[in-house]
Parts: C-alpha cells; structure tokens; sequence
C-alpha cells in the first residue's frame, strides 16, 4: 500500500539549533517528508512520527488541532542518543471531509506500519484518535491490549456520539471485538463516575488510581509492558508541569514521572504503536508543555533501542523458571526472571484448545512482588485478573 497519498508535507521547524558539521540533533538526523514527491523510504525504518491535525472531536480543548507544529520545533531541538536512530517524520495526515475520513486514513496508515514491524508515534489532536489506533488491529487480524495515562476512562455515554471523551465505549462496543484487556493508570476518583468504575471491574479491566500509581512508579513497569497500544492523554500531566491542555488541572503526574512510563513503554518487546493527544497551544506557556512532550518522545526512541528482546515464550532458555505451589493444591505459578533484564512474566493456565487464540496473553508481566505475593499463599492480582478473562 502506498500511504504517501494519506499526507501533507510539514514545514520545516526553525533551524536555528543545527550546527554545521555537527548533526547529531534529531532535527538533523531523523528522516521529514517536507516537500511534495519526497515522501520517506520506509525501508529499515524503526519508528514513524505522525502529525494528525484533527480537533472535530475534542471536548473542552478545540484548538489541538495546532499541536504536532509545536511539538515537533521542540522534539527537533533535542540531541540523538548514543545510538543510530531509524526514525522519520511522515508528515501530517490530510484531514478528511469528516473525523471518520481521517479516522479511515491514520488506521490503514498505523495498520502499514505495523504490519512492516515499524512503530507508529502519533502526534495529535484528540484522543478520540486512539479508536483509529485501535482499528489498525482489526485489519492485522490481533487481539490486543490498551494502556492509556489518562485522569478519566473516557467511557461517555451509550448514546454519545464519539469523542475524546467516549472513544473507549466506541471500542468496547465495536465488533467483531479484539481488546483481550484495557488498562487505566492514574485515573482521579474525583472526575469519575463510580458507575464507571463498577463497569471496568465487571468487564475486569484494570484501573489504577494516581496515588497508587505514584506511590511506587516502578509498578507502572509490568503494565505497560503487557500493552499493544499506548494512549497519552496530556491532562494526566498537572498543570503546572503542562498547561497546554483545555482540561488540565492542578493534580496529576510530574513530568519527570511520565517520561519515565514513556520510557518503559519504548523498552517494551510487545508495544507496537504510542499516541500523545490533547496538546492545546493556546494554553501553553512559553511551549512548556510541547517541550514536555517532545522530551517523551525522546525517552520513548531511548527505551526502544534499549530493548533487549526478552520474552519467555520466544527464549526461554534465558530464563530462570520458578514454580510456586500453594498448600493444598497440585497446581502451581509458574515465573519466570530475566537473565538479561531482571524482569519477571508469570503463566497464567489456559485450555489447549485455546493456547492459539491467546499465545500473546497467557504469559503475563509482572514484578517481583507478584511472585513474594505468591510465596506468601496469596494469588497476584495481576495472575487473578487474567484467569478471570479465561473463564
């Protein structure tokens, strides 16, 4: 498939920062689709930056439509990191005469991508592009799992049209459906509904408040390493770190703590696809928050050539495998630890007849306190919410 017919050139940022014979800044090193008939190779490529310049459907925040022009001035800006990086900048995709023509377009253009084991990095807009992102995989024919940071679960109502506020009912929803698990991190109790949070647990998704979250960031780690997709809603961000959003408020992470589960997102084996949404310039002061995401950007490029292409299913040789028995019972947990990363995945028992249909799903991120849970006679929440999915 051609997808060059999908997108618009971007101007070119101000280059002020490059420095002759010096190009080792990512405006310099990363491939741009600039001017008509120069659209990038995609040969050899790792990860692929799109601009999505669609705002029909935000709620609250009209006007982040303008955003991939900033956040791109900021992500040129910034120095490569010690390694050779194999990322182009596709453009913008030309907005269609409705959303659901540019919904059409980013999902045959993200399903490419993926299909070709390159990355697609949107650069929004509004969340609601999340459910384009997420029709990409009905094309691949894959079940998969969602991560958004988000201080809501953008659930709406049944009736709602869709939006940045109810893409996820749309997803829920759609059929045939392929969302094996949804995971929220950093929800805030006060923006939710508690019927909402009664539907997740029925549907036994996954929900995790922001203090539970930032009282031990490094449990985000397993999370988002069990994810295919990656959603950002800025406004998880508080607004004193990132202003630039219609929605923001006075709680939510520091910016130090997203570009550290950005970080974790890059370095996972299995996330196949990332979006940044909602970034609004007309709130932003002096692009603080364009920086702030241009800096994620970055810390998720640097998680990903840091990958070190463990999976239990695939080498398991470079495991150390335990099994944890519980008193009583025949059946065990089985573990497993990384020899080259340290991180730990549990099995989850299925049915044979079923190993095929979910092969991506029965061995399951988790920490080490998962498996000191299960020594001490306790099942990992973690194992107990997949088992139940297997029922």
């Amino acid at each position: 498939m051609d997808i060059s017919v999908y997108f618009e050139p971007v101007e070119p940022p101000d280059r002020e920062y490059s420095q002759k014979g010096h190009k080792k800044r990512m405006g310099d090193e990363i491939l741009s689709y600039k001017e008509e008939g120069a659209f990038p190779l995609l040969e050899n490529l790792d990860i692929a930056i799109i601009g999505v310049k669609e705002d029909r459907r935000a709620v609250n925040n009209s006007g982040c439509a303008d955003g991939p022009a900033f956040i791109r001035k900021n992500f040129y800006r910034l120095f490569e990191g010690t390694y050779n990086t194999r990322v182009a900048d596709l453009g913008n995709i030309r907005n269609g005469h409705t959303v659901d023509d540019t919904y059409f377009a980013l999902s045959n253009v993200c399903s490419e991508l993926i299909q070709n084991k390159i990355i697609p990095l949107i650069i929004g807009g509004s969340q609601d592009l999340t459910y384009a992102n997420y029709l990409a995989y009905e094309n691949l024919g894959q079940t998969i799992n969602m991560f958004c940071l988000d201080p809501v679960f953008d659930l709406g109502s049944a009736e709602d049209e869709i939006h940045s506020r109810s893409f996820l009912s749309r997803i829920i929803l759609h059929q045939p459906n392929f969302l094996f698990n949804y995971t929220n991190a950093g929800y805030q109790t006060y923006f939710v509904d508690k019927d909402a949070v009664v539907l997740m647990n029925k549907l036994y998704f996954d929900t995790y408040r922001l203090g539970l979250i930032r009282t031990n960031l490094e449990e985000v780690e397993p999370m988002v390493r069990n994810a295919d997709l990656f959603s950002f809603d800025i406004s998880c961000v508080r607004q004193s770190d990132a202003p630039g959003n219609g929605n923001s408020s006075p709680n939510g992470f520091y910016g130090e703590e997203v570009c550290q589960i950005i970080r974790y997102a890059g370095l996972s084996e299995k996330l196949t696809s990332i979006g940044f949404y909602e970034y609004n310039p007309m709130f932003d002061n002096h692009e603080q928050t364009a920086m702030l995401i241009a800096q994620m950007m970055w810390y998720f490029i640097d998680g990903f050539y840091n990958r070190t292409k463990d999976y239990p299913s695939k080498d398991k040789e470079n495991f150390i495998k335990y099994h944890v028995t519980f008193k009583d019972q025949t059946e065990s947990i089985v573990f497993y630890k990384s020899r080259k990363s340290d991180r730990w995945w549990m099995e989850v028992p299925l049915q044979t007849e079923l190993m095929s249909k979910y092969e991506r799903h029965y061995i399951v991120p988790c920490s080490y306190n998962d498996y000191k849970t299960a020594l001490n006679e306790d099942l990992p929440e973690r194992w107990w919410q997949t088992f139940k999915k297997f029922m």
